[in-house]
């Protein structure tokens, strides 16, 4: 029996090679991302069709801190409320496991607007449809800058789980270190999934005050989030997260993100999360206040 040998041209060849890595998801090699260019050289901006879009500037001076190069972010008044609604930046490629990092410094607008609602969400995030969702947090509300928030979402839309840690950094006081499903209530996480279970006050702090660096590690079974303190410069854990089955009805929900992501930061009004210590600050903002970003990192684990 004679096989006949079907020939195809080298270049369709090599053409649909190609095609075949083209679908494959890039990946971000480690880099820090100092703003000192006209436009961020490793994230895309959250731009406003058709127009220029005055809510983003990229390698200006700092306003507070002499010497440093900065990523401007402005909210608009106008924004609707909503995530994703004001400025964002968000990674060009994608990210999975690894050493997360930045140094920031909120506006300073709870002595204009005591009620003001705008959020500024340091975070990944990235939704699909098989592997459901992958978002880290580190999040504040600007009406109370000593309080902060990390958490992960997981899961799939409709079936989402929450892991979350809210913090009063200036006192040290851990306000709650919880978990939920959708439509349910937050219940305490308690053992090696409260750790640390308590947490040295950074005196005085207050994220609109002036620069903080903080990040978290992610691994597959555990993330860590910290900050920098700084004084001593020693890294202050905020919350040390093994994973384990706690998501009744998802036993392979344990809370920690399992699937590659996005890296970003954003700046948006909210109208329905106040801050634990106001009840009332969910106002539209009332002036274009101003998010002062130094850099970002990331490093992959290998």
């Amino acid at each position: 029996m004679k096989v006949r040998l079907l020939w195809v041209p080298l270049a369709l060849l090599l053409l649909a090679s190609g095609a075949a890595k083209a679908q494959e998801p890039a990946f971000h090699s480690a880099f820090t991302e100092h703003f000192s260019g006209e436009s961020p050289e490793f994230f895309d901006c959250n731009i406003r069709p058709a127009r220029y879009d005055a809510r983003y500037y990229c390698g200006l001076r700092s306003f507070s801190e002499p010497g440093t190069d900065i990523m401007l972010y402005r909210i608009d008044p106008e924004d609707p409320a909503g995530a994703g609604r004001g400025p964002e930046i968000i990674s060009k490629e994608y990210t999975f496991y690894g050493s997360y990092s930045a140094r920031l410094k909120l506006p300073r607008a709870r002595e204009v607007q005591p009620n003001v609602g705008a959020v500024v969400g340091y975070f990944t995030y990235n939704m699909e449809r098989e592997a459901g969702l992958s978002e880290i947090d580190i999040e504040w509300l600007l009406a109370d800058p000593r309080i902060i928030y990390v958490g992960t979402w997981t899961g799939k839309r409709g079936t989402l789980n929450r892991i979350g840690r809210t913090i009063n950094l200036a006192t040290g006081e851990i306000l709650e270190t919880v978990w939920r499903t959708d439509g349910s209530k937050n219940t305490a996480l308690t053992g090696r999934q409260n750790e640390p279970s308590r947490i040295p006050a950074i005196e005085g702090y207050d994220a609109s005050a002036q620069f903080y660096t903080y990040g978290w590690d992610w691994y597959p079974d555990r993330m860590v989030w910290w900050i920098i303190h700084p004084e001593t410069l020693e890294k202050v854990i905020l919350w040390d997260y093994e994973g384990t089955t706690i998501f009744p009805g998802h036993p392979s929900q344990d809370g920690i993100p399992n699937n590659k992501t996005r890296y970003r930061l954003n700046f948006w009004h909210t109208n329905n999360w106040p801050v634990e210590t106001n009840p009332d600050s969910i106002e539209k903002p009332l002036y274009p206040y101003e998010l002062e970003i130094d850099w970002m990192s990331y490093t992959p684990f290998e």
